[in-house]
C-alpha cells in the first residue's frame, strides 16, 4: 500500500478533490474513531521525507485533539516533531486515508508518551483503484434490505447499482427520507442472485445526484468490517460477472 500522501498541492482547481473531502466536523470525528477503533496504523510523512509509523492512542471529542503513540527515541519520529507540514496517510479496508496535522507537542505520560495535536480540519478518502467494480445483472434484481436509520421499524430494499470487494453503491427513491454521509446502517442484507446473499455492516460515504428523470439519488456506501464468508462469496460474484460481461462482449 502506497503511504505517501497523495499530491493536493499540486491540484489543478479548488474542486479537483470535492467528492474526496471530509470537512464536516462530525464526519472527521466519525472517521478518526474508525481509525481508532481499527488501530490502524498511520504514517505521518514530514516535510523532509521522514515517515512516522504510528497509531491513534487517545481521542478527545471534546478538547478536540488526538494523541498519536510516540517513540521518543525514534529518529523517524523527532523528524516529525519539528516539521511544519505533517501529512498522515493510512488505510480503512479499500480505502486510503490522509489529512494533515500541526502543532504537534511530545506528551510524556506515566505510562506511554503521545504526540498530540488538534483534530484536523480536512480529511480526504480516496478509493483505491484495484476495487474492480461490476454492475449486476438486472434480471437478478439485486437489492440491499435495510433499516433506515430514522424509520428504524422500516425495512426498506434498495436497488443495488454496483458492487466491489470494498463497498457498494445503492439506488435512494425520491420518496425515501434522505440519509446523511457518516451514517451506519448495520445489519444489511445484500441479496445480488439466488445464489449470493451477504450479511454487512455499511456506512454512507457520499450521495451524488442523478439526472431528473431517474427520481432519485447514489448512495456510495463501504463495507464495515465484512467477515470472511462475506467477502469471499463477494469475490466470487465479482470474478463471475466479469466473466459474463467477457462473454457477451464476444456474442
Amino acid at each position: 500500500m502506497e503511504t505517501r500522501p497523495a499530491p493536493l498541492g499540486g491540484m489543478s482547481g479548488a474542486d479537483d478533490y470535492d467528492e474526496f473531502r471530509v470537512s464536516s466536523p462530525r464526519d472527521i470525528g466519525l472517521l478518526l474513531k474508525q481509525l481508532v477503533d481499527g488501530s490502524v496504523l498511520l504514517h505521518l510523512n514530514s516535510s523532509d521525507g521522514h515517515v512516522f509509523t504510528s497509531a491513534i492512542w487517545t481521542l478527545d471529542s471534546g478538547r478536540g485533539t488526538l494523541g498519536f503513540n510516540a517513540d521518543p527515541n525514534d529518529p523517524a519520529m523527532q523528524s516529525v516533531l519539528q516539521s511544519d507540514e505533517v501529512v498522515v496517510v493510512g488505510y480503512l479496508d479499500n480505502v486510503k486515508v490522509q489529512f494533515d496535522v500541526h502543532n504537534l507537542v511530545l506528551v510524556h505520560g506515566n505510562r506511554a508518551s503521545v504526540l498530540s495535536c488538534p483534530f484536523p480540519r480536512m480529511m480526504y478518502r480516496f478509493q483505491r483503484r484495484n476495487a474492480f467494480r461490476v454492475r449486476p445483472l438486472m434480471r437478478a434484481a439485486p437489492v440491499a434490505r435495510l433499516r433506515h436509520p430514522d424509520m428504524p421499524d422500516n425495512e426498506f430494499a434498495l436497488r443495488v447499482i454496483d458492487i466491489s470487494i470494498g463497498g457498494c453503491a445503492l439506488f435512494l427513491p425520491a420518496d425515501v427520507p434522505a440519509m446523511n454521509a457518516g451514517v451506519l446502517l448495520p445489519n444489511v442484507r445484500i441479496e445480488l442472485d439466488g445464489d449470493t446473499r451477504l450479511d454487512v455492516n455499511l456506512r454512507l460515504q457520499h450521495v451524488t445526484s442523478l439526472n431528473a428523470e431517474a427520481r432519485g439519488v447514489r448512495l456510495g456506501l463501504e463495507f464495515v468490517r465484512p467477515g470472511g464468508d462475506a467477502l469471499r462469496a463477494l469475490q466470487r460474484f465479482i470474478d463471475l460477472t466479469q466473466k459474463r460481461g467477457k462473454l457477451m462482449a464476444l456474442n
